[in-house]
């Protein structure tokens, strides 16, 4: 692997990230002990160094599987983890992005982890009380004290990703360099917002559910498989069953076997080639197997485009509005295709 520079930073990462939701059989589903271990292994044995992790993860387990797994390599591994959700239903203060809470999931991940410091904290989720200053220097505070490298934020829109990014530059405290979202071929909506302001901002991208959970590799092809509990595919992700992602699933399949590569590698494939680290997870090892080949993928102009023209999104307002050729024409004037950078041929009559 070709280790890239993690958003407006020095830290060198892989270009593929080991998600270790599955480690842990807590759940009712996951990878044991063992399995994880041979997984994680691979993933190493290829060049990977970038792990991602949460402290609610198979309720605390992946974090202790991790801590054993970790150990030789601590300095190598760049190892991510999450504050925020909460895994109980008696008390208020043990969720959200609040400094109480952020302190205390930090301490608790350093003992199931079995470090000193975390490489990379991301915020699991923006819960929409607690003021962006209190999130920001409760962070800041972390990171001086040495418990906390880098931060990251995840699942939170555009407007306060910048604006909390920029309070941290104009005050002297820590920024977020990394931005964890979802991102695949079924859910392109983050290029409305979040990658262009991510690529403004110089912030790393990094991609959960990949796979567009599983429905990308075509094994819900036939509709009447739409999964069990275990593949995490019940009432709370039934919304990706529709015909569109249906469409997009075929075009997948058809295009890999042209290519004589896996659905799962060329999906993820098409992440990398977006510029974005994909985090890659596993329940079983021809699955991480599998997916690690998706670096050596490379995708033919033609199967680019119909991936493009199957998955396309309209970009919404502002965006579809201001492109449009009489939009263009009011701005730029007569010098719309003049200037370079605008007027583009293929605008929007």
């Amino acid at each position: 692997m070709k280790y890239r520079l993690f958003g407006n930073s020095g830290l060198r990462v892989s270009p593929l990230c080991l998600g270790t939701m599955t480690f842990g059989e807590n759940w009712g589903w996951g990878a044991s002990a063992e399995t994880s271990r041979v997984i994680y292994d691979l993933y190493l044995e290829s060049g990977g160094n970038f792990i991602d992790t949460a402290n609610v993860y198979t309720e605390g387990s992946s974090e202790k599987i991790l801590a054993d797994l970790i150990k030789p390599e601590r300095d190598y591994i760049v190892l991510a983890t999450k504050y925020t959700l909460s895994n109980t239903t008696h008390n208020p203060n043990k969720s959200g992005n609040h400094r109480k809470n952020l302190v205390q999931s930090v301490e608790a991940s350093l003992k199931r982890l079995k470090t000193g410091y975390i490489d990379l904290l991301w915020l699991h989720a923006w819960d929409f009380t607690t003021l962006v200053e209190e999130v920001m220097r409760s962070l800041d505070d972390l990171v001086r004290a040495g418990k906390v490298l880098y931060i990251g934020v995840s699942d939170t829109p555009a407007w306060i990703i910048s604006r909390a990014n920029t309070m941290a530059e104009l005050r002297g405290w820590t920024s977020f360099i990394g931005n964890q979202l979802e991102y695949n071929l079924t859910e392109r909506t983050p290029e409305r917002d979040l990658l262009p302001m991510s690529e403004a901002l110089n912030i790393g991208v990094v991609a959960w559910s990949p796979l567009g959970a599983g429905i990308l590799t075509g094994k819900y092809l036939n509709k009447g498989n739409q999964g069990s509990d275990g593949d995490r595919m019940d009432g709370s992700t039934s919304y990706r069953f529709n015909e569109r992602n249906h469409q997009i699933a075929k075009a997948v399949v058809e295009e890999a076997a042209k290519m004589k590569v896996s659905p799962a590698q060329l999906s993820l494939a098409w992440i990398l080639q977006q510029g974005v680290i994909p985090i890659v997870g596993a329940r079983k090892i021809e699955q991480i197997k599998d997916n690690l080949k998706s670096i050596e993928v490379d995708i033919p102009g033609e199967v680019l485009q119909r991936l493009d023209e199957v998955s396309a999104i309209e970009l919404g307002f502002p965006h579809d509005f201001v492109l449009r050729s009489g939009a263009q024409k009011m701005i730029y004037g007569d010098m719309v295709h003049q200037i370079e950078g605008i007027g583009n041929p293929n605008l929007k009559s």
